[in-house]
């Protein structure tokens, strides 16, 4: 009997945007200290809309199968349409997860927010130092 789907399984042998993006537009950093999985999600907005994802996560097949489904899933999404990617829309998009291993979509999840929310305060930073600068 195979625990995992088969694009369980190629996700974690073979898994997609993997790496880091130098110029991140958002970082999410997430861990499950119960497991000992962590992931870093780097992504790249252009324009209100995800360009690009990359992943690197420390963890278990089914953290790094959900890490690189979840990039796969935000590219060419706007912000606001990823967040609404759900853990469930992860497993579900991998063909689904055992039910102790639903965790690690959960991360993902967990992980996609952080960077958006990363996102949102570094281009709101960026916003009132413009204000600052158009004021002065």
């Amino acid at each position: 009997m195979q625990v995992y789907s088969e694009k369980v399984m190629d996700h974690f042998l073979h898994p997609r945007n993997v790496g880091e993006i130098p110029d991140a537009s958002g970082i999410g950093n997430v861990g499950n200290v119960v497991c000992g999985d962590i992931l870093r999600l780097y992504l790249k907005v252009k324009d209100g809309v995800i360009s690009e994802a990359k992943f690197k996560t420390f963890g278990c097949g089914a953290a790094i199968a959900t890490s690189s489904m979840v990039t796969e899933l935000v590219k060419g999404k706007t912000v606001e349409e990823a967040l609404e990617i759900s853990n469930k829309a992860v497993a579900e998009a991998l063909g689904g997860l055992p039910k102790v291993k639903m965790h690690c979509s959960l991360l993902a999840e967990q992980a996609l927010k952080a960077a958006i929310e990363d996102y949102h305060k570094k281009v709101s930073a960026h916003e009132q130092e413009t204000l600052k600068k158009n004021n002065a």
